[in-house]
């Protein structure tokens, strides 16, 4: 399978995805069948490394098929999104983690909640975790779950941030996910109750954001010297920038063929579809140039710049403020109904992204502020960047 082959079986997909969208919501994940045709048109073997069975692409063809799948349905392609770009970061760590996970199952799938908000303790060979973990979306289908934690030294003090690889049959999943937007995300909690981790099933954030892993001796392509932040928060931009796509091509379908064609006399809402349609094209070109030069850079065996990561993190933040206000435009212009019980595309995606809005990746003050921290000389030590 070659990477346009994939784009093309998503595509293909598409339709089913739209018709699939409320049925989506209302089940509050994705359906089993949706992630069976994601795997089967070879989704989630785009970023899993080759070793694996994976195709270990260039990312713009990772994001081109997350904006598809975004585009028919939100809540599938923000969660999609997420478990597809798990296998890069598991492409990372010891080779030996990677067996773990994929030795027996090339299409493992791996979900994720980054915030320590368990309990770690080092023990001999490893790590004990537990607690509850939050917003984990697409946990229902994941084999495996990447979750954060401190570790503290004897008098309790935080000494490191790792991310530890916990199987299956030592998490449960508590189905809390009841949200008015991104509601078939099925982002539930994921709950571990003393479960031991192998050290080499854990990596911390100092050789990640270094650029410097133990998976780099197995994986050698130019994907894994990607920076973690740049390809994780781009992902995630990259669905609300697809959704808002979605909604704007609804839009412009509805306001065509409403009757009297009020739009098309109406020169205040052709000001609003103008600006919207811009904010959806200024989010795209500059998401897209921000990974282009970065994994141009990779491809030619140098280190991305750091003038290049901050402007990444900068352009993502900005990207889904940019897709929050196309959709605030179009719901404006739209009328009452759309805010209906029957509201439709729409709706569906202003609920989306503003619910999206809260996600850490997309925090627009942090990300400017370290930007702005960057542009004046002063030094930006940030696992986001």
């Amino acid at each position: 399978m070659r990477d346009e082959d994939v784009l093309a079986a998503v595509r293909a997909l598409a339709p089913t995805l739209r018709d699939r969208a409320a049925a989506t919501e209302e089940q509050r994940r994705i359906p089993g069948e949706t992630v069976a045709e994601l795997a089967d048109a070879g989704f989630f073997r785009l970023l899993r490394p080759t070793a694996y069975d994976g195709l270990a692409a260039d990312p713009a063809v990772h994001h081109a098929a997350v904006q598809e799948i975004a585009r028919a349905c939100g809540s599938t392609g923000w969660a999609a999104a997420v478990l597809a770009v798990h296998p890069w970061h598991v492409a990372l760590f010891d080779p030996r983690a990677q067996e773990d996970v994929w030795g027996t199952d090339p299409a493992a799938l791996i979900c994720s909640s980054y915030a320590p908000t368990g309990t770690v303790t080092a023990v001999d060979g490893g790590f004990r975790l537990s607690g509850r973990w939050h917003f984990s979306s697409g946990c229902d289908h994941a084999d495996w779950a990447l979750l954060g934690g401190l570790v503290t030294d004897a008098e309790g003090s935080p000494v490191d941030l790792r991310t530890f690889l916990v199987p299956r049959a030592a998490f449960a999943v508590d189905p809390v996910w009841d949200t008015v937007g991104l509601r078939g995300t099925g982002s539930n909690d994921v709950v571990v109750r003393d479960a031991f981790v192998p050290a080499h099933r854990s990596l911390g954030y100092r050789p990640v954001n270094a650029l410097d892993c133990p998976g780099h001796s197995l994986n050698s392509e130019p994907l894994y010297r990607l920076p973690y932040a740049a390809l994780f928060t781009t992902t995630i931009s990259t669905a609300m920038v697809g959704i808002a796509e979605g909604a704007y091509e609804e839009h412009l379908a509805a306001a065509r063929g409403r009757p009297g064609a009020r739009a098309a006399d109406d020169p205040f809402a052709q000001v609003r579809i103008a600006r919207a349609a811009s904010e959806i094209d200024a989010a795209r070109l500059q998401l897209a140039r921000n990974m282009g030069e970065l994994y141009a850079t990779v491809v030619r065996g140098e280190r991305p710049t750091a003038d290049q990561r901050a402007r990444t993190r900068r352009d993502q933040a900005l990207a889904t403020e940019r897709a929050v206000t196309a959709v605030d435009l179009l719901v404006e212009g739209a009328g009452g109904g759309v805010m209906g019980p029957h509201g439709g595309v729409v709706q569906r995606a202003w609920r989306d992204l503003r619910t999206g809005r809260g996600q850490a990746a997309n925090d627009l003050e942090r990300a400017l502020g370290l930007y702005g921290r960057h542009a004046l000389g002063v030094e930006v030590n940030d696992s986001m960047v």
